[in-house]
């Protein structure tokens, strides 16, 4: 059976608890190890070598069950207090680590806006309606993170040898990653990742900016990684304990 053929979803048991997991061999990717993933949503992903039997990757994975299963059931814990946004005045907006309190205006001439005043993300809108709302929330996002990001990927990338030039980068709206970077160089980055402080802001763009390095989840550029921001697992463990908020439609 070809490696194309075992990507996707299998499960492993654990006492009476199924561990559903994703597996991923992408060509792209050369990844050197099975390397297991809990996402902040609770999904379980797992990068294998080409070359890896899935035997062997139901082993890795059987072998970390009980991580696994204490990961899975904390993002689980998570995510049962977070609310669906109502978009409503009172709620809470984060920008660059920093809660803000969302306040909606009603004016039947207003042109649907968003903007920041002191403690308050301030929306003007003809009528209350949360698509409205939400359309008005989604622009003032995307455009502090093209702000944002631009100024932060000129700082991070000062030290970083490999990088020469820049990488472009867009905007897309995620619901289970804060980036990507493709093999041709190319970043996509989640404009909801400007909702979290600057230092895991600096830790996902270094992140990314190493994968033009390493494309792959390698030895190699986690020490590269770990090199350049020693500190980056604590950074990643406090913007997966806050993914929840910060990813709030």
């Amino acid at each position: 059976m070809n490696a194309d053929a075992l990507n996707g979803q299998h499960r492993v048991a654990y006492g009476d608890e199924q561990i559903v997991f994703n597996l991923r061999r992408q060509p792209s990717r050369v990844v050197t190890r099975i390397a297991i993933h809990v996402e902040p949503d609770g999904r379980v992903e797992v990068d294998a070598p080409a070359s890896a039997a899935l035997a062997d990757v139901v082993a890795a994975v059987r072998k970390r069950s009980r991580w696994i299963s204490q990961h899975v059931g904390a993002a689980k814990a998570r995510l049962a207090h977070v609310l669906p946004r109502e978009y409503v005045s009172g709620e809470s907006i984060h920008y660059l680590g920093r809660r803000y309190r969302l306040k909606v205006i009603v004016q039947a001439d207003a042109r649907p806006v968003a903007k920041l005043r002191a403690a308050f993300l301030v929306i003007s809108a003809p009528e209350h309606d949360p698509g409205t709302i939400r359309s008005a929330l989604d622009t003032w996002y995307r455009d502090r993170a093209r702000e944002v990001f631009t100024q932060r990927l000129a700082a991070v990338a000062v030290p970083l040898r490999w990088i020469r030039h820049q990488p472009p980068f867009r905007l897309q709206f995620m619901t289970r990653q804060w980036g990507s970077c493709s093999t041709s160089g190319r970043l996509t980055l989640n404009p909801w990742l400007v909702a979290a402080p600057r230092e895991a802001i600096d830790y996902v763009l270094l992140h990314e900016l190493c994968h033009l390095k390493h494309h792959n989840h390698s030895r190699n550029f986690y020490a590269t990684l770990s090199r350049h921001l020693p500190g980056w697992a604590q950074v990643k463990a406090r913007l997966d304990e806050h993914a929840e908020l910060f990813l709030r439609r």
